[in-house]
C-alpha cells in the first residue's frame, strides 16, 4: 500500500446497513432514534421499537447503557445517526451500527 493511500484509507469505528437489512438485525438490538420529537412523531414517523433519544442528549442518556449490546442508531438521512454512533464508540460502546438513508431510505424501500 502506498504511503498516499495509507494517509487516506479510513476505517469507521460503526458498522452501517442499509433500510433493506434491517432483518438481518442480531436479536435484541436497541433502536435508537436521534431525531427531534416532532420529526419522530412526524411525516416519516419511526421504526417500530425505536427509543427518541435527541442526538444533543445521547452522551447523557447512554452513560448508564450495556456498552456491548447491539445498537442502530437512525435519524432522518444518516447523517446525525453517524454522529450518534461517533458519540457511542467514542464512549467504548462496541457493537454500533449506523442506518444508512435514515428514515428516508426507509421509506423509499417501502
Amino acid at each position: 500500500m502506498s504511503l498516499l493511500s495509507n494517509m487516506f484509507s479510513f476505517q469507521s469505528p460503526y458498522k452501517e446497513i442499509g433500510p433493506r437489512d434491517l432483518s438481518r438485525l442480531p436479536e435484541g438490538t436497541r433502536l435508537i432514534d436521534v431525531r427531534q420529537p416532532e420529526e419522530f412523531e412526524g411525516e416519516l414517523s419511526h421504526l417500530s421499537g425505536a427509543e427518541l433519544v435527541p442526538l444533543a442528549t445521547l452522551q447523557s442518556a447512554a452513560a448508564s447503557w450495556d456498552k456491548s449490546t447491539p445498537y442502530l442508531v437512525i435519524c432522518r438521512s444518516g447523517g446525525r445517526s453517524g454522529a450518534g454512533c461517533d458519540v457511542l464508540c467514542k464512549m467504548g460502546f462496541t457493537d454500533v451500527t449506523n442506518l444508512r438513508g435514515g428514515m428516508m431510505g426507509v421509506r423509499a424501500a417501502g
